[in-house]
């Protein structure tokens, strides 16, 4: 870890992780779904997900950007298939309830293209809007009898008919579990967060266009600060370069069953996901995970 990596956050006292992609992936993985050996039994949504790469950011037309503060970042890309997501999970489990803090520096692009843009003026790319959305989001098991839910904050950038929105997002709904899916409860999903695509409402105020740069192969770093509490089963807040968003009043799903085997679960999750037949591309420069307890 390089000295300087923590001065660029505000951790809380406890720090949970620091994972400077230099250093490797420290463990942030492909998630998969589950099954009993037949990986023929993973559900669709989660059967493709793909692994995070190390990437050093090269593009064909000046060579390799590097990360914020180094040589690698850590990068999911989709498949050229519109509706393709790709997610990074880091799994750990809590040391007590209360407040944690994740914080990154994020950039995101569409593939670049080499069809002829007719409406380009120099300035405002076209391919802004074939980037679809990101998630940031948890897992949290309070016990092996305890309830669990899952948080997601979603930065839509175009919606599904194409629109480009720039704005942040909160779910409605639980995310279905293979568990659920296999008893009926609900029907296979589309979208791997929730139960149907319509379970998105826009967080007040979260219109925030982001630095996109005109063309798909100049990136620019965001911060990302996210706070949640365990206690509390909520978000705290969110805040994105200079916009900080107050996510108290957010609900939270919490599944009205419980899940075994998941006793102190905290998993922490990113996704990127493409709208059209365009790969999309999210980079992690650093994540630090800090915790306010014992």
């Amino acid at each position: 870890m390089p000295a300087d990596l923590l001065s660029r956050y505000q951790p809380l006292p406890r720090i949970l992780f620091a994972d400077d992609f230099d250093a490797g992936l420290n463990g942030w993985c492909e998630l998969i779904g589950n099954h009993d050996g037949d990986l023929n039994k993973v559900r669709r949504v989660m059967a493709d997900l793909r692994p995070p790469q190390l990437s050093n950011a090269t593009f064909f037309d000046i060579g390799t950007h590097g990360s914020l503060g180094g040589t690698y970042s850590m990068k999911l890309a989709t498949r050229a298939r519109a509706g393709h997501m790709s997610q990074a999970i880091k799994r750990a489990t809590s040391r007590g309830d209360g407040l944690v803090r994740v914080e990154c520096y994020f950039t995101y692009k569409a593939e670049q293209l080499f069809d002829p843009a007719p409406d380009w003026d120099g300035n405002v790319d076209p391919s802004e809007a074939n980037f679809g959305d990101f998630t940031v989001s948890n897992d949290i098991c309070e016990g092996d009898e305890g309830r669990r839910y899952h948080i997601a904050l979603r930065y839509e950038n175009t919606d599904r008919h194409g629109a480009l929105v720039q704005r942040w997002m909160y779910k409605t709904s639980v995310q279905p579990s293979t568990k659920m899916v296999r008893s009926g409860m609900v029907a296979p999903n589309l979208d791997y967060h929730v139960v149907s695509e319509d379970d998105w409402q826009p967080i007040p105020g979260g219109h925030q266009p982001l630095c996109y740069n005109e063309i798909p192969t100049k990136i620019n770093w965001h911060y990302l600060r996210w706070d949640f509490d365990t206690r509390l089963r909520r978000s705290v807040e969110l805040q994105v370069n200079d916009r900080v968003l107050p996510l108290h009043e957010i609900p939270v799903p919490v599944y009205d069953h419980p899940y075994k085997a998941l006793n102190r679960l905290m998993n922490f999750c990113f996704d990127v996901r493409t709208r059209k037949p365009v790969r999309n591309f999210l980079f992690l420069d650093s994540v630090v995970a800090s915790f306010a307890g014992p």
